[in-house]
């Protein structure tokens, strides 16, 4: 396993004081970042070889957030390699070392130039150790957009929003879709799949389900054509 010790920020707290699930989320994007470059694989490598890790989808779990400048440990190790994708777990510890948070993930080994999905790279696989998987729920099916629909107003991709590929950032679209929840929905998972990259000045149609304990959100283009798929649940 890849571990950091960190202390939760001013800037990933909410007005409660407590972290975000933005918070936690980017913990574990820079984990999986951190163990990649710490390994040699990581951005100078892709870059060299014209590959690059894309984030198909994801799942966090959260049994509590913690509290302002409490210092805490995050993790990351993956468990399985196909042809051309990977899963990685994560977590998030307390400062007494309780589970705070974890997640299931899936990733897809991406040429960069013929963006298509490559074979994973034998030195990349040597680079690794793979773990035993975490013990939590792990989803069988995609998510499926049932429910009262209601749509919303339309927006465009900022700068702000892109990432070192020129893509709307995983934990933008998140965000994004994070914005339609009523204020006091106290968010304990939360699934994202990812189906197309977003760029700058796309414009997105949002379009929000009341499911059971919780929303799904859609992120699509003018035709409908999904860029992601965001669920929330209690």
């Amino acid at each position: 396993m890849y571990e950091y010790d960190s202390r939760v920020r001013l800037t990933e707290v909410d007005e409660n004081q407590k972290m975000t699930l933005m918070g936690i989320l980017n913990a574990f994007q820079d984990c999986s970042t951190f163990h990649s470059e710490d390994l040699g694989v990581g951005m100078a490598y892709l870059t060299r070889k014209r590959r690059m890790w894309v984030l198909r989808s994801w799942k966090i779990v959260v049994a509590h957030y913690p509290k302002l400048a409490e210092h805490i440990r995050v993790g990351t190790w993956p468990y399985a390699f196909d042809k051309m994708t990977g899963r990685r777990n994560f977590r998030l510890l307390s400062q007494e070392g309780e589970l705070a948070a974890c997640a299931d993930s899936m990733w897809v080994y991406m040429d960069m130039e013929r963006m298509r999905p490559a074979r994973v790279d034998e030195d990349v696989l040597e680079a690794y150790t793979l773990e035993p998987k975490l013990l939590m729920e792990y989803e069988k099916s995609q998510i499926t957009l049932l429910g009262q629909m209601e749509e919303k107003e339309p927006f465009s991709v900022h700068s702000y929003q892109l990432d070192v590929n020129h893509h709307v950032n995983n934990g933008q679209y998140v965000q994004m879709a994070r914005e339609y929840l009523p204020k006091d929905f106290l968010i304990g998972q939360m699934r994202a799949e990812y189906k197309k990259p977003a760029v700058l000045d796309d414009v997105i149609y949002p379009k929000v389900f009341t499911i059971q304990d919780g929303y799904t959100v859609l992120l699509a283009d003018k035709e409908e054509r999904p860029y992601a798929i965001v669920e929330f649940k209690v």
